[in-house]
């Protein structure tokens, strides 16, 4: 039998950069895909940075989805309980784990109900053409957020309640399954020990790690290495090397084939096939402005909206001596 969860701190008069500050001290259910590396918008080495405090976290309040999903949470949450006949009540307050005390939690809500006891609810919305993702049932970046929570509750299932598109309503469940839960907390481990001893986990080939690379490295400082005795880093070189030329291979033979197809096409609409299909349509006519003639004849005009942007390291490769 589980453990009950440690009540951390109340979120009822908590302000947001005091919430957040709480979140920094550990691996929340938000957070718990990123620190696995399960998600695709956010690399283990950019959570890192934040919970370090390298990099402040993104603020996500202005973006629409999320908006959203907070306005429509309470709503959601509702109907919910009338189609399950379940009882659903906030938990205003920050949960950790008794034994893993890096693992936090903050609750959708919790439930009661009226033929399987007490378990959870996780509130989503998605957008029409997210619906695809929800079609095999929850999708994994979810299922990892839902098994933290029961991870650190000790319940025994949650719900998770979407609306999607705004009229596409659906309640998953998902059953506690220690296996899962076991594998779950021994890696958020791994990456809460790179926290506690300051060293970042490695990059994962993803856009985030760029973006973290580019934070933690903004500028060079004028020093060539030589690394032409090491073996391991130029068998790293040439790994590159040859990814890179199988990289450019393919993208050639795509165009071949891209073509090949717009040749059959010649000026039809488009095409079916048994695996799918193709269109070549004409796009819209658009405008631009010739800001080189712009600034030409009226440079003055244009000095008053100039504005200087930092410049960013480029990546460059050159091959042989």
């Amino acid at each position: 039998m589980s453990k009950a969860a440690v009540r951390l701190v109340s979120t009822r008069d908590l302000s947001r950069d005091e919430w957040l500050s709480v979140r920094q001290n550990g691996v929340g259910g938000s957070d718990a895909a990123v620190a696995v590396g399960l998600s695709q918008y956010k690399s283990p080495l950019e959570l890192w940075l934040e919970k370090t405090g390298r990099k402040p976290a993104d603020d996500l309040s202005a973006n629409d989805a999320v908006y959203w999903g907070v306005a429509l949470e309470a709503i959601i949450a509702n109907v919910y309980a009338e189609k399950t006949g379940a009882k659903v009540r906030r938990l205003n307050a920050v949960l950790q784990h008794p034994e893993y005390p890096f693992m936090l939690v903050n609750l959708d809500r919790v439930v009661s109900h009226p033929t399987d006891g007490s378990g959870l609810l996780e509130v989503k919305t998605a957008g029409a053409r997210s619906e695809g993702y929800w079609e095999e049932g929850v999708p994994e970046v979810y299922q990892c957020q839902v098994l933290h929570q029961l991870a650190v509750t000790g319940k025994p299932w949650a719900d998770v309640a979407v609306l999607i598109g705004g009229n596409d309503f659906r309640i998953f469940r998902i059953d506690r399954d220690e296996d899962k839960i076991q594998a779950l907390i021994q890696l958020e481990q791994q990456f809460w020990q790179h926290v506690i001893d300051d060293t970042h986990p490695s990059p994962d080939g993803s856009e985030s790690s760029g973006r973290a690379l580019a934070w933690m490295y903004p500028s060079d400082r004028g020093e060539v290495l030589d690394y032409s005795e090491d073996g391991a880093m130029n068998k790293l070189f040439a790994d590159y090397l040859t990814t890179r030329q199988a990289q450019n291979e393919v993208e050639a033979r795509e165009a071949l084939l891209k073509q090949q197809l717009q040749e059959k096409l010649g000026d039809a609409t488009g095409a079916v096939f048994q695996q799918g299909k193709i269109t070549w349509r004409k796009a819209k006519d658009s405008s631009t402005t010739d800001f080189k003639l712009l600034a030409a004849e009226n440079p003055g005009l244009v000095a008053k909206y100039v504005s200087t942007k930092e410049g960013s390291r480029r990546f460059l490769v050159q091959v042989g001596k």
